[in-house]
């Protein structure tokens, strides 16, 4: 998760005391709440929100990476996953698809 501190980040929501303490410690690091790496050169990228994430079975699922791999598909014209309950794994994902070809079917995507 990445966390932020300097002079520019907030000093708390608007008479909202319990939710500032929730992403804001007492030392001013503030928890975004996003999903980041940092590459070799110490950049860092923006890849997901926490709450978007799903826990399939104990693993840490992001829709944007389940996103990015289906909308490589070439009958995908826009992707979306989400997290659904599931009786057997707590969460699944379910993924809602834009057709750019409408020969494309769902046994296709699943192989693909």
């Amino acid at each position: 998760e990445l966390w932020v501190r300097g002079p520019q980040v907030m000093r708390g929501y608007w008479e909202r005391p319990e939710e500032t303490a929730n992403v804001l410690g007492e030392d001013g690091w503030l928890r975004t709440g996003d999903v980041a790496i940092m590459n070799e050169r110490g950049s860092c990228k923006i890849v997901d929100r926490i709450k978007d994430m799903i826990l399939v079975s104990g693993f840490n699922v992001y829709p944007n990476e389940i996103e990015d791999i289906v909308a490589l598909h070439p009958k995908v014209l826009e992707v979306g996953a989400i997290g659904m309950t599931s009786e057997s794994s707590g969460e699944a994902v379910k993924v809602f698809v834009v057709k750019k070809d409408d020969s494309l079917t769902e046994q296709e995507l699943m192989d693909y």
